[in-house]
């Protein structure tokens, strides 16, 4: 699907294409984290990078830690690709023709993937670009295998609360939605911060009633939140 990476002359294997260099403001050094555990399965990384050398090295770097792996030669083109349904780390270059990094940035907000920065051409400005708009993290080229591992890492787990979350939340409106009538005013009456007094005086609502009803409403409101 994608040329090999090109033989390496001397011994140094990855560590000639991906040599240690300090990512621009990064918070702490990372610790490298093994790969996901088998019910992990579903995860993701997807590499984003207009050079092809750089996705065949990151290619390699990826699959030899067990993370399942795809490549693309544009933001375009990842956009095309029908939407993952596990947790998606996305390793993106910046600069890029069309589209470039954070136009995909921007295009993919409020979706479950969590994006790692990966550029050349990084400053601090456009760094703080990135982590405001929710990136997990920016790095620079040539960076160290052990630290982009480590931020992959940590973007599955993102994706995976990410994931947790938003299932919780269609969970609640689901439960929303079955709501009968009474139910819906008891649950405008527990926003409203109401006591269980107040609820029973102002809907009519027997105390005992009101009990059963507001301990359902209660668990509907704390999955929402």
């Amino acid at each position: 699907y994608f040329n090999p990476p090109p033989r390496l002359t001397n011994p140094g294997g990855i560590r000639n294409l991906i040599a240690v260099s300090r990512p621009v403001m990064i918070s702490e050094s990372p610790t490298f984290t093994m790969p996901p555990a088998p019910q992990d399965a579903d995860a993701l990384v997807c590499v984003v990078d207009d050079d092809e050398s750089v996705r065949c090295c990151f290619e390699r770097l990826l699959r030899s830690a067990r993370l399942p792996v795809e490549t693309f030669a544009s933001a375009g083109h990842y956009l095309e690709r029908k939407t993952h349904p596990g947790p998606v780390c996305l390793v993106l270059d910046v600069r890029m023709p069309g589209l470039d990094g954070f136009d995909l940035q921007k295009a993919l907000a409020g979706h479950c993937e969590q994006i790692i920065f990966l550029t050349g051409h990084g400053d601090v400005p456009m760094c703080a670009k990135a982590m405001k708009a929710g990136a997990v993290d920016f790095l620079t080229k040539p960076v160290d295998e052990e630290i982009l591992l480590s931020a992959v890492a940590r973007a599955l787990d993102r994706a995976r609360e990410f994931r947790a979350a938003h299932a919780a939340r269609n969970a609640a409106s689901t439960m929303m939605r079955s709501l009968t009538q009474r139910e819906s005013q008891v649950m405008d009456c527990v926003i409203a911060g109401m006591l269980n007094k107040q609820i029973a005086a102002q809907l009519g609502i027997e105390g005992r009633a009101l009990t059963g009803t507001e301990v359902r409403l209660l668990r509907c409101l704390a999955e929402r939140h």
